[in-house]
């Protein structure tokens, strides 16, 4: 497979990665699907949502592939009173990428990027590379300060808050 443009900018930034590949199926781009292709626990691998705040426009919010994102949380986070996913249709034009292949990295803009908090449990997660297909596992710190990403609860887990006891 050649590289992706997100490959590309991680080589330029001197930022290893590891590209897991895995064989498409069209009927079934589920992110749990991609988690047992990989051989990764699903908190491990995370999907690139691509959202519309009411005050910030576009924001990308990463979240683990068998959760789903709380838009209320989600908002308060963006600094948004209401959040909405932008449609499938949508989504090549504003960023660039298709529905199973959306990267937080290489967007056709810089858009205020998020990442769910339960992150914070694994050194190393994955995203994708821009295509389906090909999964990139990397660092989670330097994935994070690459695309000036911000760790926060996102989803209606309670991880953040497991966490956050841990901590005390």
């Amino acid at each position: 497979m050649t590289k992706t443009n997100a490959m590309r900018m991680l080589d330029q930034a001197k930022i290893s990665y590891e590209p897991l590949y895995y064989e498409v199926d069209e009927n079934d781009l589920s992110g749990v699907s991609i988690a047992k292709k990989v051989g990764l626990d699903c908190n491990m691998v995370f999907k690139t949502l691509v959202a519309r705040g009411d005050k910030t426009g576009p924001v990308v919010l990463c979240i683990p592939v068998d959760q789903e994102v709380d838009l209320k949380k989600a908002a308060a986070v963006t600094k948004n009173k209401k959040l909405e996913m932008v449609a499938v249709k949508d989504l090549l034009g504003l960023c660039g990428y298709v529905r199973g292949g959306c990267s937080p990295i290489g967007m056709k803009k810089k858009f205020p990027t998020f990442f769910d908090c339960a992150c914070e449990q694994f050194e190393r997660i994955t995203v994708s590379a821009g295509v389906k297909g090909c999964q990139l596992l990397l660092n989670r710190e330097e994935l994070v300060a690459f695309v000036d990403g911000t760790v926060a609860g996102l989803t209606f887990a309670e991880v953040c808050s497991i966490l956050d006891e841990e901590r005390i």
